[in-house]
């Protein structure tokens, strides 16, 4: 895990403090082997052009305040809580939004479920605007928290993110036209975990492909450890939450 510490470090870049921020992993489990959607950046994008990724991003205001059905489980809320300043189920809550809201600004898929109907409200001039126009509500208690890690100083960007998983079977629509090669993601795949480690990844994405392997293989459950990378004395280090 060490090349982790030395890929795309700048020596002369400010000693910035991590941003929250969040990612999703949508996993078909119908096939005999598995498989998880990445999406190719932009080539002509500054960070990380042309990687192969999760969708995510940073919390936005709109996700402190948007209306849910279901809850986190209890034990990603723990894990989740753990190793952070002035913890909170709030902070939980919107991570868990934050990676469901970028996840359709950056796809088009709509996380979440049409059974109770529209929500009941969505912050204004949001991309929460489209689910209550389709009548989706983001649905928490369909994510497992499955890992954490912070990007080690000397970036010129730093994020902790929170790695979230969830089946496809969570998607309740989708929006055509929003990846396109003028776009943040200029292509969707569908591919097995072997096959997705041989795309050009971001180094941390590697690493969280490996362990949503093992998870997997142990069933998948709430009751897993959550690992949680994240730099000390000038190596990467894993810890469990």
């Amino acid at each position: 895990m060490d090349r982790l510490v030395s890929a795309e470090s700048n020596p002369k870049a400010p000693a910035l403090r991590p941003v929250d921020a969040a990612t999703l992993i949508i996993i078909d489990r119908k096939p005999k082997t598995p498989k998880v959607l990445m999406g190719k950046r932009h080539a002509g994008l500054k960070f990380m052009p042309g990687k192969f990724v999760f969708p995510g991003g940073r919390i936005e205001v709109g996700d402190r305040s948007m209306t849910v059905t279901g809850a986190l489980h209890p034990r990603a809320e723990q894990a989740l809580m753990a190793r952070v300043t002035r913890p909170s189920t709030q902070r939980c809550r919107a991570l868990a939004l934050a990676a469901i809201r970028e996840t359709f600004e950056e796809t088009g898929l709509l996380l979440g479920t049409k059974e109770y109907g529209n929500p009941e409200s969505v912050p204004d001039g949001t991309a929460w605007a489209s689910f209550l126009e389709r009548g989706v509500y983001p649905d928490l208690e369909a994510l497992h928290f499955i890992g954490r890690a912070i990007t080690p100083p000397k970036r010129v960007r730093r994020f902790d993110t929170r790695f979230f998983a969830v089946d496809r079977t969570a998607i309740a629509e989708e929006v055509d036209g929003i990846v396109s090669p003028e776009a943040e993601l200029v292509e969707l795949t569908w591919v097995t975990i072997d096959q997705a480690k041989a795309l050009d990844l971001p180094p941390i994405t590697t690493i969280i492909l490996g362990e949503l392997e093992a998870r997997i293989a142990a069933g998948f459950g709430h009751h897993l450890p959550v690992p949680f990378f994240y730099q000390k004395r000038s190596r990467f280090v894993r810890e469990e939450l």
